[in-house]
């Protein structure tokens, strides 16, 4: 199949110049490239960040140095077809419908060395690189290093669109080590939070209790597998938490929604020797009384990074149905429509997952 020389494109040109183009160059297809005709690509609140100029992609001077290599195209939550192969590629064919691993792993720094892949000291992660673009596309270059995996045709565009978050999700449970007799709190019910409530059903708590400030995201968490929903806004959670406990607290709180309070909050109910489970990437700074981890009840407090070795799982059971994917997708946008997709995506019209398609 010959590519076409050119091909629409949302492209980053700097913090305050974002452009849809029509006339991006399609990427060449090297002898160990994969060239994927992108099928759709979903919006992540990172998207959002690195869209509104947050100092952690752009830089801010000193404290942070700038990580974001424009022109670039944005999106790592695609899903496509592929339309070319380089020489070298033995286990695909045109085709094929694929996704990969957010990363593409340089294979020679001491975390990739020891099978840590997803912490890779490099760390080029697709849409934040000139030399990576993303899939809010017609077409996005996969080179040598990435990790695809193959996608069943019977899973719909709107399921398909959820394996990357829903790998997320399924790496932060994993992180939390729940077992059966455990109270598990998680706090927030975004897209990336009902990935966890699907998944922790399956790993079958005693109690799986889901917060969010928002009455339409619990109930969809209730549906999702969560035994009990509260809204902080209506509900002491933490007295109803110690209520329930007798007084002891939770014994795993997952944080999923990037705001301060839900940290703070946690850190309230969760009992001695629990374990803490961060997943968020924040907007703001967070202030805590460090003596409530160590001296008052000696906490494991644990980060959550991408989705290592999660991705053939998650797409095994969503195509089963083990893990629920009904209604997540609220809103696809064509490419055209990339910014009111990124106001829909920010939430505020209610919605979970938004996505691009060229």
């Amino acid at each position: 199949m010959s590519l076409p020389e050119k091909m629409k494109a949302l492209v980053a040109y700097s913090e305050t110049d974002y452009r849809l183009v029509d006339d991006y160059p399609v990427p060449p297809c090297g002898d160990d490239d994969i060239i994927l005709k992108v099928e759709g690509c979903g919006i992540c609140a990172g998207d959002l960040k690195c869209q509104h100029g947050a100092a952690m992609f752009w830089g801010d001077g000193g404290v942070q140095p700038s990580w974001v290599q424009p022109p670039f195209i944005p999106g790592h939550e695609f899903i496509g077809t592929v339309a070319a192969l380089g020489k070298n590629i033995r286990d695909c064919r045109i085709g094929d419908r694929l996704a990969a691993d957010q990363i593409v792993p340089c294979g020679e720094c001491r975390f990739c060395k020891t099978g840590k892949y997803w912490m890779c000291q490099p760390h080029k992660i697709f849409g934040f690189f000139n030399d990576l673009n993303g899939g809010m596309a017609e077409y996005i270059r996969l080179p040598r290093g990435s990790i695809v995996h193959k996608v069943p045709e019977s899973l719909t565009l709107e399921q398909a669109l959820l394996i990357e978050p829903y790998a997320c999700s399924k790496h932060c449970v994993d992180r939390a080590q729940i077992e059966s007799e455990d109270i598990v709190v998680l706090s927030g019910a975004g897209t990336l939070g009902l990935g966890m409530v699907t998944y922790a059903r399956m790993r079958n708590p005693k109690k799986l209790i889901v917060l969010d400030m928002i009455d339409e995201r619990l109930e969809m968490a209730r549906r999702f597998g969560a035994d009990l929903v509260w809204n902080p806004k209506k509900n002491d959670v933490v007295e109803e938490i110690m209520k329930l406990t007798d007084g002891y607290g939770c014994d795993t709180y997952i944080e999923a929604t990037g705001h301060p309070s839900s940290v703070v909050q946690g850190m309230k109910m969760i009992r001695k020797l629990g374990r803490f489970v961060e997943f968020s990437v924040f907007a703001d700074e967070t202030t805590l009384d460090w003596s409530i981890i160590g001296d008052r009840k000696e906490l494991d407090v644990l980060g959550a990074h991408l989705s290592p070795y999660c991705f053939p799982f998650v797409i095994e059971n969503i195509a089963n149905g083990n893990l629920k994917t009904e209604g997540v997708v609220s809103r696809i946008f064509k490419l055209e429509e990339w910014e009111k997709g990124f106001e829909y995506a920010t939430g505020r019209q209610g919605d979970f997952k938004v996505a691009l398609v060229p």
